[in-house]
């Protein structure tokens, strides 16, 4: 493989590159032609584009961007209307607008990113208010938009399928990782206290993937190029299968320390272990760079588990890792899945005019979002014109960038866009006086936004310095004052960041520790679903793999919650303790699911009666845990969480041993879900801060 094609497919050199020229290329040929600083003016429409997420490959691409283009340019006209036609307040004009555009957070999630993106334009159109015609701001939004769509658009023409490559690339690797982890250090996994959570942030990235895949795949077309896309979606199936046989666990730890003092299998298991994960990274690596897999085999290291197994029949370790491997090894070697099943349903899209009634209500989240956002656009622009400040636009843009989805994601990003800008702002107070002609100039500033989106996506912190030096040396290109620009630019962006999170804290904050009992309460819905599912008659393959990764992601989902109420500002610890070891029982619940999934698909079912028996005791198990997260009523009789007695003449069978399992876990979690009650958070309150 040459080194060009290496460097083209990687993914923050692909990215960098993509970004910087749709950036760069108006500005150069605006300079060969003598009009530099319409290419600069030129260059804000990408950073619109970004922001509403455009550049995001859809089967209907060019629609999006024809509504995003529309949006932008009658939010400018909008913005310049009402300022000096009207003589409306700029406060009052960006609740307005926030306000106003906020209904597309209802339509979908995708659609929710075109808010933050107009708001960007509209502040772009406030930095040229008075200086620029009036139709400039429009016409050159609108003529920003289609070449943007038009480049990006080309761009995955030459790159095909790249970013669904690079996504599913990073699922391999995180299978690898997963797989390594859990099995490279067999023996010391003996307590979940401490195993456990660090495979839960690994499985927690694998789910998040799966869920992004799932949408890159629902967001392609569905005729033209479908062919191009069959081997990647084979292949996302086949992870799919894998996902499932690494998560299962067989949790005995006794018998695993049995197996491994009798007989040499920790090397033979460690050995299997470190083959798999190797060749998963080798084909992430194919994926990501269009090659095709070379031939693999592991029999040696399958035949030395085998024999481990043959030599320890009563020991279920050697038989269970034996099983599992052995498919895996099936799937790396064949590249195919093992059963055919249909996607995920992908995510709603509301019609305009149901959620135009949806976001009138008090209870819509996307309305909260606007109200949030408005309004801390209308305190900055007021301190802006209270202050009298020279480019109080900063403070907005500010806003804009550093306001994210959660507490804790705006916490970080503001910390990144603070240190990052005073750096910057050192580094160009260093290099204005340097003096540099127009050319060296360009090119130094074509360097560095290169270098600058190449570490964005790993260290925005870092980025945010070569993209402060830009911004500087733009403003000293349009109007020959960057060196006035320093300070200002400081005091702007430390006032939008105070704003910022100051707003995340007080207006309609959604702290994920209150969240955390609806999470709950949903996910043990989830396992209820599928429990039925599994102890049917003769389930269907589809629906079984369907209600797999509800499962999956409905927990992955609680686990985000958890991790993210941990970070927050204030919190009942011994409220967020109890839920974390109801967390780790739930996982246990999950992974259970994923093993009866694969004996249900292989039609290793129970006998009509026992399984009803089962079934009642599972879901009688699971709704009295829903109702002590709800409230601290009087305790179910320990009777309702026993397990079917056992036939004396009957073996146990490995579906039977899964469910008694998740009917022990569920007790547990029973009993911790009162504690929790007691220690509960309020909504609309300060939690207890930490000990």
């Amino acid at each position: 493989m040459t080194l060009w094609r290496r460097l083209f497919y990687h993914p923050e050199v692909n990215y960098a590159l993509r970004q910087t020229l749709v950036l760069c290329l108006p500005v150069g040929i605006c300079w060969l032609f003598g009009n530099l600083q319409m290419g600069l003016l030129f260059s804000l429409c990408p950073a619109c584009c970004n922001v509403a997420g455009l550049d995001t490959p859809h089967k209907r691409f060019f629609k999006r961007l024809i509504i995003g283009g529309s949006l932008f340019a009658v939010s400018s006209i909008l913005m310049q209307v009402m300022l000096e036609n009207w003589h409306i307040p700029l406060p009052l004009i960006m609740l307005t607008l926030a306000l106003l555009l906020g209904v597309t957070g209802e339509i979908s999630p995708l659609h929710a990113r075109l808010l933050p993106g107009a708001l960007v334009a509209t502040i772009f159109t406030l930095s040229m208010v008075g200086v620029r015609p009036m139709w400039q701001a429009p016409a050159l939004f609108a003529a920003g938009t289609a070449w943007y769509g038009l480049f990006n658009w080309a761009w995955f023409r030459i790159s095909e399928e790249q970013p669904m490559r690079e996504t599913l690339s990073q699922l391999y690797l995180q299978l690898a990782d997963y797989f390594e982890a859990k099995y490279s250090l067999l023996t010391q996994h003996t307590d979940p206290e401490t195993a456990l959570p660090p495979l839960l942030k690994r499985q927690q990235q694998v789910i998040d993937l799966i869920a992004l895949l799932y949408q890159q795949l629902h967001m392609l077309p569905q005729h033209g190029h479908h062919h191009h896309h069959k081997r990647l979606f084979q292949r996302f199936q086949v992870a799919l299968d894998l996902q499932e046989h690494i998560t299962v666990s067989l949790h005995q730890p006794e018998e695993v320390q049995k197996l491994v003092e009798e007989s040499h299998a920790e090397a033979v298991i460690r050995r299997n272990a470190q083959v798999i994960s190797a060749r998963l990274r080798v084909i992430a690596d194919d994926i990501l760079y269009h090659r095709l897999s070379e031939r693999f085999t592991m029999a040696n290291e399958l035949a030395a588990l085998e024999k481990i197994a043959a030599q320890n029949p009563q020991n279920p370790v050697g038989q269970f890792c034996y099983y599992h491997f052995s498919r895996i090894a099936r799937l790396l070697r064949t590249q195919r899945p093992l059963y055919r099943r249909d996607l995920m349903n992908s995510q709603p899209r509301l019609p305009f005019w149901p959620a135009v009634k949806s976001y009138l209500s008090f209870k819509s989240s996307a309305l909260r979002n606007a109200a949030r956002l408005g309004l801390i656009l209308a305190i900055g622009s007021s301190l802006g014109l209270f202050f009298n400040l020279p480019k109080p636009y900063w403070i907005l843009l500010t806003i804009m960038l550093v306001s994210q989805n959660g507490y804790n994601a705006t916490r970080v990003r503001i910390q990144h866009r603070a240190l990052g800008t005073l750096a910057g702002l050192l580094i160009a107070a260093g290099l204005l006086k340097l003096e540099m002609p127009e050319g060296i100039t360009l090119i130094c500033m074509l360097v560095v936004t290169l270098i600058s989106y190449t570490v964005l996506r790993k260290n925005y912190g870092l980025a945010m310095v070569g993209m402060t030096v830009t911004a500087v040396y733009t403003l000293q290109l349009l109007a020959m004052n960057g060196i006035h620009f320093l300070v200002p630019r400081l005091i702007d962006t430390l006032i939008g960041c105070a704003l910022a999170f100051g707003g995340t804290i007080w207006l309609w904050p959604q702290w994920q520790s209150g969240l955390m009992r609806q999470n709950a309460h949903q996910a043990l819905e989830t396992y209820q679903n599928a429990i039925r599912l599994i102890l049917q008659e003769n389930p269907d393959a589809s629906k079984l793999a369907y209600t797999r990764m509800q499962v999956n992601q409905a927990h992955n989902k609680l686990f985000t919650s958890l991790s993210q109420a941990m970070q927050e500002p204030g919190f009942n610890s011994h409220y967020l303790a109890d839920m974390r070891l109801w967390v780790t029982h739930s996982q246990f619940v999950v992974e259970h699911i994923n093993a009866m999934t694969i004996l249900a698909r292989e039609h290793y079912m129970l006998p009509e009666k026992l399984a009803t028996e089962y079934l009642q005791t599972c879901e009688i198990a699971l709704q009295s845990c829903q109702q002590r997260l709800l409230y601290d009523g009087p305790g179910s009789e320990n009777s309702l969480f026993n397990a079917p007695e056992l036939h004396p003449d009957m073996p146990l069978t490995e579906m039977e041993r899964h469910l008694r399992r998740v009917i022990s876990h569920l007790s547990v979690m029973h009993t911790i879900s009162s504690l929790a009650w007691k220690q509960r958070p309020h909504h609309g309150v300060w939690l207890t801060r930490r000990a």
